[in-house]
């Protein structure tokens, strides 16, 4: 049998299976886009199988009980009364016919990729790899990693890529809290090693995505994921710089932005804040600015974006600094309550929230800092700020009335707006939520 012929005969088993939907789905990462995953594909009809490293996560999922906001535990107990299964014995990893990994891609302490998790993954499923399997990588990363990081270490099984298993990549869109899309309704981006493998991803996809969307290489579904959100983050430093800007020049950038969106073609709105959050946007524009040197090249329009998104929470804590000193008060032992520490609004998601960084520059000025947060009732271990440990304080007017600032960095929806500036005696208010509040303007600072 030639090896063509032995190509396409495993690549049409595979497909059959996958249409069928007999195929086993595994996905490596349990979190805010391997979840919604899962719950796509047992909801499809597949038995799916969930791994993760986190075994308190695998408890909570084979008891029925959910550690997302926007996936409660009905859904949780829905995919296991379909057969879903979470573990995290990765030994199992020989099960399913189709792996996806959805690990996360965190910059390291310079600001380079850190693909251990990816790698990790690779090299689990390697050790047990078996042919006639498809593999795909969801984790955001830059254009190369498909072939040059997961290929050579799935070759260590001694299997050959498009005659024994198929690799492919598909970037994660997932928008959590977002109301309006899920995982299954959000267009699709599927780039295969070969054209096998984007045969038999798009076929896996095609199962349960509202749409899939063919490109001819691993590295443009790579590139594409990076444009969008490197898209996002300079069109945010933009509006960043201009906040500034506009302060200055006693102009309220909200107002600007809502008059310039009346404009029915040409512009897109984009918003200020207290800094980047969420796993992507902080994220993406690093990684291929850092292959952009590989090649020799410096991307100065995206460091730059990335320099003043960076800057923000120290911007934040300078209108802070001078708010107080208005009032005759040092940070120094001022008590500053931060409102919000999800990345956006509506969300029980902390990854590189800019309330991190904040609370930590205010602490090393020696403010006296607590947070609310109706979403996150006790901050998280996060690799960069673990001494960064409390529980939410209770948003009474009592609480308020004690601080010397309360600070908005997450506009969360069920914030009462009027009632926090009433009882307050300062806010700085990052997100312009405040903006609609007729008494107690005074009070206000925009940041």
């Amino acid at each position: 049998m030639s090896s063509e012929h032995a190509e396409s005969e495993s690549s049409r088993v595979l497909i059959e299976r996958i249409r069928g939907r007999s195929a086993i789905v595994g996905v490596i990462g349990l979190g805010y886009v391997g979840l919604p995953l899962a719950r796509a594909f047992a909801t499809a009809g597949y038995r799916v199988l969930g791994f993760d490293s986190d075994p308190s996560k695998v408890a909570k999922l084979m008891e029925g009980e959910s550690y997302i906001g926007h996936i409660g535990a009905e859904a949780v107990a829905e995919m296991r009364s379909r057969g879903f299964e979470a573990t995290d014995d990765f030994t199992r990893l020989d099960e399913p016919d189709a792996v996806i990994i959805c690990v996360p891609t965190p910059l390291t302490e310079t600001r380079e990729p850190d693909l251990g998790y990816v790698e990790k993954s690779a090299g689990e499923i390697a050790s047990r790899l078996r042919p006639g399997r498809l593999i795909v990588l969801e984790s955001t990363t830059y254009p190369g990693t498909t072939r040059d990081v997961v290929l050579p270490i799935l070759e260590t099984s001694g299997l050959r890529p498009g005659e024994d298993f198929l690799l492919a990549f598909s970037p994660e869109r997932e928008d959590p809290g977002n109301p309006n899309y899920s995982a299954v309704t959000i267009p699709k981006v599927v780039g295969g090693l070969d054209a096998a493998a984007l045969e038999a991803a798009a076929a896996l996809y095609e199962q349960v995505m509202v749409q899939v969307v063919r490109v001819r290489s691993v590295e443009v579904a790579e590139a594409c994921k990076i444009l969008e959100n490197t898209y996002r983050a300079i069109n945010i430093a933009l509006v960043n710089e201009l906040k500034m800007l506009y302060d200055r020049m006693g102009i309220d950038v909200w107002e600007v932005i809502d008059a310039a969106k009346t404009k029915p073609f040409g512009f897109q709105a984009f918003y200020p804040g207290p800094g980047l959050g969420g796993h992507c946007i902080p994220i993406d524009p690093f990684y291929l600015t850092w292959a952009a040197r590989k090649h020799g090249m410096t991307t100065r329009f995206i460091e730059l974006a990335g320099e003043i998104n960076t800057s923000m929470p120290a911007y934040v804590v300078a209108k802070i600094a001078d708010a107080l000193n208005d009032r005759a008060r040092a940070v120094k032992g001022s008590r500053v309550l931060i409102l919000g520490m999800a990345y956006k609004k509506d969300v029980d998601d902390p990854r590189e929230s800019p309330g991190f960084e904040l609370m930590d520059l205010l602490m090393h000025k020696g403010a006296v800092v607590s947070y609310n947060d109706p979403h996150i009732p006790a901050l998280p271990a996060m690799r960069r700020y673990p001494h960064l440990r409390m529980s939410s304080t209770p948003l009474t007017s009592e609480t308020l009335a004690g601080q010397d600032c309360v600070l908005i960095a997450t506009d969360h929806t069920s914030y009462d707006w009027p009632f926090i500036v009433e009882h307050a005696s300062l806010v700085v208010d990052t997100r312009g939520a405040t903006r609609r509040v007729r008494h107690g303007r005074e009070k206000i600072i925009s940041a």
